[in-house]
């Protein structure tokens, strides 16, 4: 699996019902409408990739399948 950027990211979990709940220095905290779960996205430089272990934890986090994040 590749490793995306912060945006990306961040348009995948807008599209699955995430929405920005708060935002503290560089991370923005997203929370799901229904379920509550809360997942922070380091927004350094926006479009660099994530490193791949802190990319997993995003996806690990947000309860959506590793599926959901593949971009074409």
């Amino acid at each position: 699996m590749k490793a995306l950027t912060a945006r990306q990211i961040i348009k995948v979990l807008e599209a699955s019902d995430f929405q920005i709940a708060r935002q503290k220095g560089s991370h923005i905290i997203f929370k799901h409408s229904k379920t509550g779960q809360i997942v922070p996205v380091p927004l350094h430089g926006g479009n660099k990739i994530l490193p791949i272990g802190t990319f997993l934890a995003i996806v690990k986090q947000s309860g959506l399948s590793q599926k959901a994040f593949r971009i074409k």
